[in-house]
């Protein structure tokens, strides 16, 4: 592998450049490092299915096992999305007994609710929405434009992540079933987000500009996911051993219960809509379809040419874009000159804040020994009792 950061370069396979992740490295057929680990990754999935066929029964029916005798067997997070939709189409036709998470953090779009709501009725599981507080979320989303740093995503993240541990744990279900699928989003330079667990980061971004404290959330951070793993709970990503497409899978779920497509892949959501559809590319240059569109084509979903062609059109709708820009500094308390000049303020990176690199240093250092399970035990009761 060689890096080329002189003149402009794009992956001959995909449509990942340099132009917009200064990280990436081209070998001499110009083939960049994301296909190799996009290959990499799909066949160790591929080698787990080799030498266990039937690894997605397997799963299947540990989850069930784990829920013998108790109302849930596994709990899943919906957002109204295809991946998490699918998750739970996937969990009715394996006849699984799902708890359905949703979390309301004030951004939900009318399509995310819609699909919600269709999904529910089509399968009549349960649902829990989890209505978060709009003043805590409202602090720490603007302290996020405050800061300047690139990851607007961290906060709701690691809120849904602390919720949703949270909510297993209070109904004794040991298995969270997440939407993570290599075949559609493996890929991501590392420059483009970050740690959405670092607490000492968001904490320290939260206290800078609002003067307070955070506590009373449910956090996820080093020490909370030492703990989850203490206690035997686990996280499954059901689609990385199914034949998961995208095309296929929102025609399947249309037919189902009428699922509405939207525009890019995690667009049901506003804000969401917004960081990634007008704020990465215009403050910090970054289209994140490039990633999207590159995962599509190692997977076979979609050709280069037709990933060129929609990388031609913006992200979404551009008079939706402005009103969306209005919609978010009001919703943030920022007037429209204020909102505007945050996002021309130049960039911070994320660890000028602080992180907790240290922390995850001490836990994976005591996680790579092999205690029994008796010491195991006592640790619990000791650190967390």
């Amino acid at each position: 592998m060689i890096h080329n950061q002189h003149t402009y370069k794009q992956c001959t396979i995909s449509v990942m450049d340099n132009k917009q992740d200064p990280d990436i490295i081209f070998d001499n057929n110009g083939v960049s490092n994301y296909y190799y680990e996009f290959e990499n990754f799909k066949n160790s999935i591929s080698s787990e299915l080799e030498s266990n066929p039937q690894k997605f029964n397997a799963l299947i029916n540990t989850i069930k096992k784990s829920g013998s005798n108790k109302k849930y067997d596994c709990l899943i997070g919906v957002s109204g999305g295809l991946d998490s939709s699918y998750l739970v189409y996937l969990a009715k036709v394996n006849n699984l007994r799902p708890l359905l998470v949703h979390f309301d953090y004030g951004w939900n779009s009318e399509i995310a609710i819609k699909n919600i709501e269709n999904l529910v009725k089509k399968y009549n599981y349960d649902l829990y929405t989890y209505v978060m507080d709009w003043s805590l979320v409202k602090e720490l989303q603007r302290s996020y434009y405050e800061a300047s740093v690139i990851d607007l995503d961290v906060p709701a993240d690691h809120l849904i992540f602390g919720s949703l541990f949270k909510i297993a744990k209070d109904n004794n279900i040991k298995y969270i079933l997440n939407g993570f699928n290599y075949q559609t989003e493996q890929i991501l330079p590392k420059s483009w987000n970050y740690i959405k667990t670092d607490l000492t980061n968001i904490k320290n971004i939260y206290k800078k500009f609002t003067k307070k404290t955070l506590k009373n959330i449910y956090t996820y951070g080093v020490y909370d996911q030492f703990y989850y793993k203490l206690m035997g709970f686990k996280t499954v990503s059901l689609l990385n051993y199914c034949n998961y497409t995208q095309k296929d899978t929102i025609d399947l779920l249309q037919n189902e219960f009428g699922w509405i497509n939207y525009e890019c892949k995690h667009f049901e959501n506003i804000y969401t809509r917004f960081y990634q559809g007008v704020v990465l590319p215009s403050k910090f240059g970054i289209d994140k379809r490039k990633a999207h569109l590159s995962n599509l084509i190692f997977s076979g979903q979609i050709t280069k040419p037709e990933a060129l062609k929609i990388l031609e059109s913006p992200p979404y709708n551009v008079n939706l874009q402005n009103q969306d820009q209005k919609y978010v500094a009001k919703k943030l308390g920022f007037t429209d000159e204020d909102f505007e000049l945050l996002l021309k303020a130049p960039n911070i990176p994320h660890i000028l804040y602080g992180t907790d690199l240290n922390h995850r240093k001490f836990i994976y250092h005591v996680l790579s020994f092999p205690f029994s399970t008796k010491f195991k035990n006592q640790l619990k009761l000791k650190l967390f009792r």
